[in-house]
């Protein structure tokens, strides 16, 4: 298991646990980060991270992306 910060560049990945407070925690399901779900990272910018999830793009922070581990 490792953060989503490191996961490689267009590889699929399955997330396997959503860390941080219960604030954090339901904005980042709200998002489409569940257990279970897969995650494709896009690109990284400055220590942001664009990812496919749910045939969405979606942009988080380094902060949020270190709680997604896959």
């Amino acid at each position: 298991m490792m953060p989503l910060t490191l996961a490689s560049i267009g590889e699929e990945n399955i997330i396997k646990k959503v860390g941080g407070s219960a604030e954090v925690k339901k904005h980042l399901e709200d998002l489409g980060f569940i257990p279970g779900g897969t995650v494709t990272v896009i690109s990284t910018l400055g220590g942001n991270i664009i990812v496919n999830i749910k045939e969405s793009r979606i942009a988080i922070n380094k902060e949020m992306a270190l709680k997604i581990m896959v």
